[in-house]
């Protein structure tokens, strides 16, 4: 059982175990290697370290209480999910269309980056893979739409911003980290392709109505 984990603690891993355990309820994921602005290069994550010596007390705790933590060793990623929906953040559309080009954006570059596994993007290629994509009423996007998504995004440690400057909704430099990679499996990307069609055909479906409705 949990508690007899918890027990075997000591006092100063007891304040580990709560402080990370409310840290992962919060942000759903943590991942091994995260990106230093102020020294620009990228560092162990101290607090999935703690959380892997910690592992599994939290995870028969959260089994317990209705969620499942689960670690991949291989990209270094530590998620936690609700078996209960009620407990589950929506995304709003545009973070949603901007998380999935985020998702396709790694597939295609992955390869050729380095043992982090994280790939270097920014803003701008995103939103114009989106308009790419046909997936922008109007092929544009506001400002709060842009900045709104990435802080979502980093909330939930999907993304990072690489520099100490706000966020911007004219660009920013980010990483897309390997978390992406539980949201969006590899066998979901053709799913999601056939998905991000669909839309486009349903809004371009749309677009026709309105104009002919205009002219009539």
């Amino acid at each position: 059982m949990w508690g007899e984990q918890y027990e075997k603690l000591s006092t100063y891993e007891k304040g580990e175990f709560r402080r990370l355990g409310n840290y992962l309820l919060s942000h759903t994921y943590m991942v091994r290697f995260t990106y230093d602005p102020g020294e620009e290069t990228t560092l162990p994550n101290a607090d999935y370290n703690m959380v892997m010596r910690l592992f599994e007390a939290l995870q028969e705790y959260f089994e317990a209480t209705g969620w499942r933590l689960s670690k991949d060793d291989d990209y270094g990623i530590v998620s936690l999910i609700s078996e209960y929906d009620n407990n589950r953040y929506r995304l709003d559309k545009f973070t949603t269309l901007f998380l999935y080009v985020c998702r396709l954006i790694y597939e295609e570059n992955r390869e050729n980056e380095n043992s982090y596994h994280v790939v270097k993007t920014d803003t701008s290629s995103v939103v114009e893979k989106m308009k790419t994509l046909g997936l922008l009423r109007g092929g544009k996007s506001t400002q709060k739409e842009r900045i709104d998504a990435q802080r979502a995004l980093t909330h939930f440690n999907i993304i990072q911003k690489m520099t100490t400057s706000p966020w911007s909704g004219e660009g920013n430099d980010i990483l897309i980290l390997p978390s992406i990679l539980n949201i969006i499996s590899n066998q979901s990307i053709n799913t999601m392709k056939a998905q991000l069609d669909e839309l486009k055909l349903s809004e371009d479906s749309e677009d026709e109505n309105t104009e002919k409705a205009a002219a009539d």
